[in-house]
């Protein structure tokens, strides 16, 4: 209600300024009554000067000197020295500065306002044999939803019947959309763009992705840029050159009017209004591409990068244990290895036999649902299939059953983990599996080399030698591993000592890390809630090559708000420099002054067109 009613007093006063102007101009050139006329631009000024006044007060009591000053006292000298077109035409170029300030935010927040606007309210769930359409709060994870064409997925899932073809550029900015398996995981916020399906819900609304990228973009609303703040700091620099070259045109030439064409000249609107839309404008490109960063102050910072530490699980890794290779003992064929394996290991949590599951469901083969199943934790599982007993698990565990040893393949690279399968007394064959590097990796860090990030540092918390296989051939200059959690924190300290760190990470051991680090970044499609809450910037997509997409955003919207205030206050300089020799009046100057205002807005708002790199799809030169 606050911001609505602040929102139609700048209108009001922007009405009532724009209505002075036009009386004022109707009474001296209709009816000849220049006396009127300078009275109705008085009466205009004067209430938008007031609540200038009034805002400068509040900004003073808060320990805050705003460029607004310098505004108040242009029209303050204008006034006073009978200027009253002059001080007429810098209210309305205030009160229009700071209403398409507002408007143009306005359009850069569009893409935030749209995943708010966008989200699901109600779910259609099957229940009793029927169909039940209810609140999206009340879904709870179990449930089996059905997803029209057209429909937003309300809740995280998974696919249950058939395929599915969904649209996900709300979240990952992929244009065209993706094409899903039964079994594979479903993301709320996608829209189905195919046939109707059926969807398994694996978490309540509250905790689904969608959900949680809402609360993520509230916040980053409610952030103001440090470049702003920073701003406001060199206000009273400028103020005091603006003064000193007033007052020098006053006194070298006698004339007062010098003085207020300087002070007129000077408002400085860019640097008022150029930082915030450039970064906000950064923040709604970000998010076109699945990179939602917290507000204007981490992506300034993020702008300025000079250490990325990464962890490995999840962030260089793809954190899902994957099939490298299937070795089958005569008798068996390596389908049917792992349609056995899969099939005892539907029933069991662990990563390894999860990650099976979904190999084999990713292959079409037909799974059964063991009977007697015993499992002993982190050692294997067994089970009946067709009247057969069957034992997945470590070598150990599987040749002391069968009590054949059988021919398995060596796990020879670190961090692969072996599988093996045996059925009755036969030991029917072995799996290899490991949880690859994924294949983006190295060319984004190449990308972020070149686009000025000075060193790479790998910090995990598994062993040397798994770390170093991972890191072989990405360049990196420094490995840290076998980490705790407040070892990870001491890295990212010590790297801190030589320049900002972006620190990026996915599970709950991360969320530290991320917190003392400049600039924090999770991956928030299947990272943990504690490592998103504690991150300044969250990839909505598991695509690292996302997080250089962030950084050229970053980098490319700060040097659009510094090129905007440079030139802006440079063209002001010039501007009152030539008020002081006398080439401009007042009004002159005011009219100036508005349209540099409007180049600058117009400048800062080429943050919502900023180009990616090639490899993210981006079609256009950069915006620099």
């Amino acid at each position: 209600m606050e911001s609505t009613t602040e929102d139609r007093m700048k209108v009001l006063l922007l009405c009532v300024a724009v209505a002075g102007l036009i009386g004022g101009l109707a009474l001296q050139f209709l009816l000849g009554r220049a006396d009127l006329a300078r009275l109705c631009w008085s009466a205009a000024t004067l209430p938008v000067l007031a609540a200038l006044v009034v805002e400068i007060t509040r900004s003073l009591a808060r320990g805050e000197v705003g460029l607004d000053v310098v505004a108040a006292l242009s029209m303050s000298a204008a006034l006073l020295f009978d200027e009253a077109l002059a001080a007429t035409i810098v209210a309305i170029m205030y009160t229009g500065g700071t209403f398409l300030e507002a408007f143009a935010e306005g359009r850069a927040r569009r893409e935030m306002r749209g995943l708010l606007s966008r989200a699901p309210r109600t779910a259609t769930r099957h229940r009793d044999g029927g169909l039940q359409e209810l609140p999206v709060e009340e879904v709870t994870p179990g449930d089996r939803l059905l997803i029209r064409q057209g429909d937003v997925v309300p809740v995280d899932g998974r696919l249950e019947t058939g395929s599915a073809y969904l649209n996900m550029a709300a979240l990952t900015g992929e244009s065209l959309p993706v094409s899903l398996e039964p079994g594979a995981e479903v993301l709320s916020g996608s829209t189905n763009a195919g046939d109707a399906f059926d969807m398994l819900a694996t978490e309540a609304a509250k905790d689904s992705t969608y959900a949680g990228i809402v609360r993520l973009v509230e916040q980053a609303q409610r952030s103001k840029a440090p470049m702003s703040r920073l701003a406001d700091r060199f206000s009273i620099g400028f103020l005091a050159v603006t003064v000193l070259i007033a007052f020098a045109a006053w006194w070298a030439t006698g004339d007062p009017i010098r003085a207020v064409a300087v002070l007129v000249v000077a408002t400085p609107c860019p640097l008022i209004l150029a930082v915030p839309v450039a970064l906000v404008a950064g923040l709604s490109r970000a998010a076109q591409f699945g990179v939602l960063i917290k507000g204007a102050k981490p992506l300034e910072s993020m702008a300025r990068i000079h250490t990325l530490v990464l962890d490995k699980t999840g962030t260089l890794t793809d954190g899902r244990p994957q099939i490298t290779r299937i070795h089958a003992e005569p008798g068996f064929s390596e389908a049917e290895l792992l349609e056995l394996a899969a099939s005892v290991d539907q029933l069991s949590k662990h990563p390894m036999a999860q990650a099976l599951v979904a190999a084999a469901e990713a292959r079409g083969l037909a799974l059964h649902l063991p009977a007697q199943t015993e499992e002993v934790p982190g050692e294997g599982v067994a089970g009946m299939l067709a009247g057969r007993t069957v034992f997945v698990g470590g070598h150990g565990f599987v040749t002391a059953r069968t009590g054949d040893a059988g021919s398995a393949i060596a796990a020879t690279e670190a961090g692969s983990v072996l599988v093996a399968v045996g059925v009755e007394k036969q030991f029917a064959g072995s799996i290899l599996m490991a949880d690859p590097v994924r294949a983006d990796v190295g060319e984004m860090l190449a990308g972020l080399r070149r686009d000025g990030v000075k060193r790479l540092v790998l910090a995990t918390g598994d062993r040397a030698a798994v770390a170093e296989r991972i890191a072989g051939g990405l360049g990196l200059d420094a490995i840290h591993a076998e980490l705790s959690p407040d070892r990870k924190v001491h890295v990212v300290l010590e790297e801190r000592k030589l320049g900002p760190v972006m620190m990026v990470g996915d599970g709950v051991n991360d969320a530290p890390a991320l917190a003392v680090a400049e600039v924090g970044v999770a991956m928030g499609a299947r990272g943990a809630a504690a490592s998103a809450e504690a991150a300044d910037v969250v990839l909505l997509v598991d695509r690292i090559d996302r997080l250089r997409t962030g950084f050229v955003i970053a980098r490319r919207a700060r040097a659009i708000a510094l090129q905007s205030v440079v030139v802006g206050i440079g063209l002001s300089v010039l501007a009152m420099l030539a008020a002081g020799f006398g080439y401009l009046r007042p009004v002159q100057g005011a009219l100036l002054q508005e349209a540099i205002d409007v180049a600058t807005i117009l400048n800062a708002l080429r943050s919502l067109r900023i180009a990616v790199p090639a490899a993210e799809g981006a079609a256009t030169r950069p915006a620099t």
